[in-house]
């Protein structure tokens, strides 16, 4: 896959951007649908190529602003005005900016705007996306009052606009919110199944958490379903190894890659993974570890 990688406007810690390319390369192209009951940012969804797909997620407010997109009632051209207009009172407000976050926190923690979504996506603290108990967002300000420059706005109209050129509309493209418990039982045998759950015994960047009972159920569903499926989750770091290989995933083929995350509050807990792609078809064809990846090519030196 060499293709540009469309871009999502809503920013999160853990996104796939940069290994569409290697899960795609993976997954088999088939006559059906292609199913994401995890969607998140929408990263890999916008870029499989599907004319028909069903797109999940627990969290109302990815879904909510997807559809607003797919419907046209969120348009770059609205967005852009939008930002234009926060991002101005942002720069000029008090304490440095926080005055004005705290402000747009309170309005979305009330009536849910996807463009307040939107704007707190973008100007959470390290790209961050955390709710409370009470489904109300709680990051606090990345504390940079002018994150709003003209060049960050044109960035997040344009994904967005590109982002409208890949959403198919009703019925093709389904956008759901509910349990992904519910999503796999819909995939036929001609489907494929893209999982980007939540990663157990790591940072969870997500709307409801994720248990052991969560990762269990979800092998049991995908160990029971005729269509293909995909699923991305951690294999090892310098420290520990994911003891959920071991225990549910190492019954499917399985493939890994370096990968750096940004994930995390503090510095020291962004660090190399070794990502996995579990899957339930055969791989032999498919190197086992880093496919794809090129050497740089080294530089002579001169003596």
């Amino acid at each position: 896959m060499n293709k540009k990688i469309i871009t999502p406007p809503i920013k999160s810690q853990g996104i796939k951007t940069k290994l569409v390319p290697w899960i795609m390369d993976l997954a088999p192209k088939v006559s059906g649908k292609w199913i994401e009951p995890f969607l998140g940012t929408g990263v890999v969804a916008f870029n499989s190529g599907y004319k028909d797909a069903i797109l999940n997620d627990t969290n109302p407010h990815i879904i909510n602003f997807y559809k607003g997109v797919q419907s046209g009632k969120i348009t770059a051209a609205l967005m852009k005005q939008y930002l234009e207009t926060e991002g101005s009172i942002l720069s000029n407000a008090g304490d440095n900016g926080y005055d004005h976050y705290r402000f747009v926190k309170t309005r979305f923690n009330e009536d849910f705007s996807p463009y307040d979504f939107i704007f707190l996506s973008r100007a959470g603290f390290n790209g961050m996306m955390r709710f409370n108990k009470k489904g109300k967002w709680n990051i606090p300000f990345c504390k940079k009052p002018d994150r709003f420059a003209q060049a960050y706005v044109t960035k997040i109209t344009n994904q967005l606009a590109n982002v409208n050129q890949v959403i198919q509309p009703e019925p093709n493209w389904q956008f759901l919110n509910r349990s992904f418990a519910e999503i796999i039982p819909m995939a036929a045998e001609n489907d494929i199944i893209y999982c980007d759950p939540p990663y157990y015994g790591r940072y969870v960047d997500y709307f409801n958490g994720w248990s052991e009972a969560d990762e269990k159920l979800l092998f049991s569903l995908l160990k029971e379903t005729k269509a293909k499926f995909v699923l991305s989750t951690w294999h090892h770091n310098n420290w520990r190894e994911n003891e959920m290989i071991s225990r549910y995933w190492d019954k499917f083929n399985i493939v890994t890659k370096d990968h750096f995350y940004h994930s995390g509050g503090k510095v020291e807990n962004r660090q190399t993974v070794v990502e996995a792609l579990v899957c339930n078809f055969d791989i032999t064809e498919f190197n086992a570890h880093n496919h794809g990846h090129q050497e740089k090519a080294k530089q002579l030196t001169a003596f």
